[in-house]
């Protein structure tokens, strides 16, 4: 395990939210940041530090993806027309590994990777190890046989911790799923609230 999945829940203490929705998130416990200077009092943030910190969420609720990732993301936003904050979060939701995560296969976003990693997950039949891959409406998500029966998703898709969004149809028997159409802001279920427009305005300095 990479020392970034390793320290997941320093980010949720470091933002001062529970990211992903999660009840044993230590954020419940101690709400301050990591490190010896977490508890020090802070002053008001400027329009930097609050775009930073929206960019800082997004990346981080997505398994904390690469700077020069996420950068890529925001270029590609705004090349394609329409709103270019609807247009961030539909590429972000595309993620192979964010759609793993939503159809319940994975308990968090950072064990997603993990399983499209390791080769347990079928892109229209064949094996795709590729985290960003661009899922499209068309394209049948589905387990390995034999990845079916483990532990880590077994007890993912019978959380009660979330539901799955109804832009997508799962069948949790069969381990198989798609994305039924592009997903707009107001239809994520995001535990925290998301701004993509800071995220945009960020990147546009």
């Amino acid at each position: 395990m990479t020392k970034r999945a390793e320290s997941k829940y320093k980010i949720n203490r470091r933002l001062g939210v529970n990211l992903w929705g999660r009840p044993k998130s230590p954020i419940a416990k101690r709400d301050y940041g990591p490190g010896q200077h977490g508890q020090r009092r802070k002053g008001k943030p400027t329009d930097f530090g609050i775009q930073l910190m929206a960019k800082q969420k997004m990346k981080g609720y997505y398994g904390n993806i690469s700077e020069k990732q996420f950068h890529k993301y925001y270029f590609e936003a705004v090349r394609r027309k329409g709103d270019t904050s609807e247009n961030l979060i539909e590429l972000l939701e595309r993620r192979l590994d964010a759609v793993v995560y939503r159809m319940k296969f994975a308990i968090t976003p950072f064990a997603a990777r993990q399983l499209v990693n390791h080769g347990h997950v079928l892109v229209n039949g064949k094996r795709l190890n590729i985290p960003s891959y661009q899922v499209r409406n068309e394209d049948t998500i589905e387990l390995k046989e034999k990845s079916k029966q483990l532990a880590m998703v077994l007890d993912a898709s019978q959380s009660p911790e979330r539901d799955v969004p109804d832009y997508f149809e799962v069948d949790h028997r069969a381990m198989k799923g798609r994305m039924t159409r592009a997903p707009k802001l107001s239809d994520v279920p995001y535990p925290v609230q998301m701004e993509p427009n800071l995220v945009i305005e960020f990147y546009s300095r």
